[in-house]
């Protein structure tokens, strides 16, 4: 299910989905720098509470599990970690990305190398991206973490 309501966000979700995990990721995390002071969640508290133990089993990993759990789950990667992600609701998926993202800024979870450069071929993509307005960034991000997940 896409939450993506019009073309341009459907062409970045189209465009996301081509790129390799790490690159997601990474899209993931710049992501939500570029819009965390605009972010107000409002999780209802099993929303909370299963995205929060998820967020908890993942953050418990050395930094190399750490990379992989989010990996797998990017992926649809059979695994307890993304079968679990996979049982989440929506709002849980986002609002477990939203903690990972969190506890990288807080260095709980592991970071982007400080070196790491985005390949040239998501240009366009951030640039799409960036003439979004806030709720199709959040639909964007919505539909790509949606998909994500055992299968």
């Amino acid at each position: 299910m896409t939450y993506t309501t019009d073309k341009t966000t459907q062409k970045a979700f189209e465009q996301f989905q081509r790129f390799d995990v790490d690159t997601q990721l990474a899209l993931l995390w710049y992501g939500y720098l570029d819009i965390k002071e605009q972010l107000q969640p409002t999780p209802t508290s099993s929303t909370e509470d299963t995205g929060e133990a998820l967020f908890d089993r993942i953050k418990a990993g050395s930094k190399e599990e750490q990379l992989q759990a989010q990996r797998d789950i990017a992926t649809c990667a059979n695994t307890d970690i993304s079968k679990a992600y996979s049982a989440l609701s929506s709002s849980g998926k986002i609002f477990l990305w939203l903690r990972l993202a969190q506890g990288m800024e807080k260095g709980a979870i592991v970071q982007l190398p400080s070196d790491y450069q985005l390949p040239s071929e998501t240009k366009e993509f951030v640039n799409q991206v960036k003439k979004l307005n806030f709720e199709q960034r959040i639909n964007l991000t919505r539909s790509v973490v949606v998909e994500m997940g055992a299968k």
